[in-house]
Formats: C-alpha cells, sequence, structure tokens
C-alpha cells in the first residue's frame, strides 16, 4: 500500500510539474485557476483568522493577476496576518492529506471546498470577477465530486500543487502581510519573518508527508519476491 500510494503521488508531482515547466502557454491556461485557487486559500485564511478571534469578514477578493484582499474587523491583527500565508498552507496540506488518506472523506470536502468558494463569493461580495471565478470552480469541483470518480486525485493534485506554490512563492506572494507583520513586532525585520513563515510551511509539509505514510501497512511481498 506503500509503495502504491508512494507512485500516485509521484505521478501527480510529475504531471503537476511537466505541465508547470514543460506545458508552456497551454500548461500556463491549465494552471491559471490552480494559481487562483492559491490565492483564494491565501484570503480565506485571513478570513478564518479573523473569525476564529472574534472578528469578522467585510470583503474578500481574488484578482486575475493573482493577487488578493480581504477586509475584517476586529480579531487578532496577529494571527489575521499570519493566516494568509500560514493559513493557505494548512488547508493546502489538509486538503492533500484527505486526498491521500481519506478516500471516503475525498467526496465531502469537495463539496465543503465548493460551499466555501460559493459562500465567499455571496456573503463576502467585492469584485464581480471574484464571484464568477469561484462559482465556476465551485461548480466544476461538485461537477468533478458527483459525477466521476477522481475525487481523491483532484485533491491531491490541487493540495499539492497549493503547497509547492506557496513554498515558490514565499518571496512575493506574503510580502504586504509581512510588512505589516514587522509592524507589529518591530525587533525582528520583514526579511526574517518571510524565511520564519517558510520554515514554518516547510516543516508543516514534511509532517504532512510523515503522517500520511505513518499507520500504512507496509506492502506485503507476494510469492515470487520472497
Amino acid at each position: 500500500m506503500r509503495n502504491q500510494l508512494l507512485l500516485r503521488i509521484l505521478g501527480i508531482l510529475a504531471v503537476y510539474l511537466g505541465i508547470k515547466y514543460f506545458g508552456g502557454k497551454i500548461g500556463e491556461y491549465i494552471l491559471y485557476p490552480i494559481t487562483r485557487l492559491v490565492t483564494f486559500l491565501h484570503e480565506f485564511g485571513h478570513a478564518l483568522g479573523a473569525i476564529l478571534t472574534g472578528g469578522s469578514v467585510e470583503a474578500l477578493q481574488v484578482n486575475a493577476d493573482g493577487s488578493g484582499h480581504t477586509v475584517t474587523r476586529g480579531g487578532s491583527r496577529a494571527i489575521i496576518l499570519m493566516g494568509g500565508y500560514i493559513g493557505s498552507a494548512l488547508l493546502g496540506n489538509l486538503i492533500f492529506f484527505i486526498g491521500a488518506r481519506k478516500p471516503v472523506a475525498s467526496k465531502i470536502t469537495m463539496y465543503i471546498l465548493a460551499g466555501m468558494m460559493a459562500f465567499s463569493g455571496v456573503f463576502w461580495f467585492n469584485s464581480l470577477y471574484t464571484t464568477v471565478f469561484l462559482f465556476l470552480f465551485a461548480i466544476a469541483l461538485y461537477f468533478i465530486a458527483s459525477k466521476t470518480s477522481f475525487n481523491r486525485e483532484v485533491l491531491m493534485f490541487l493540495g499539492l500543487a497549493c503547497i509547492i506554490y506557496i513554498i515558490q512563492d514565499f518571496n512575493v506572494g506574503p510580502s504586504s502581510d509581512l510588512e505589516k507583520y514587522a509592524e507589529l513586532f518591530v525587533i525582528i525585520p520583514a526579511a526574517m519573518w518571510m524565511y520564519i513563515w517558510l520554515g514554518i510551511v516547510v516543516i508543516l509539509f514534511i509532517l504532512n508527508i510523515r503522517l500520511i505514510f505513518k499507520t500504512i501497512p507496509a506492502d506485503i511481498p507476494t510469492p515470487n519476491q520472497m
């Protein structure tokens, strides 16, 4: 079972890297919604940080160029700011873990992710592009979950792509959050926080991989292999 899962993960990784580095313009078009998904998870992380610390969310926006912003009221500013980069990494790892280890929960997770997008597009409306994109993505997830048997593969691809993108984008994506975070903790500069956050994200991914393979029984050799 371990070898089967490892081969599946390596296959999905190979597909992602092949599309990204050898897909050219077509690859960019294919990955376009994935990069916007990362932006959504980043902004949703801000929103979740606000809600969990007693604040509220006024608006959430995902832009066509991959940027985005979330308007919150109240809550812990430190948690809200960290929630974007760290929160999106947590969500990406959770999606990847469920796809890899929880076959039954994969379909439910697809529905939940679709619901998160539809909810954000309606109740945190801030731009037509954001709402249209989130609804189209939600419809695609709903269709895959209800009409196909590729829930696990799709979740693993989305989760792994998000994690890799977040790690690669560590010095660009959260730049504005890092500057604001450094203003709260003036002793530590933004450049240092950048590597602290990157370290946290890398450790989360390593721990997730270990957890995925930890309780899987080893492959039992066939008589020909003994």
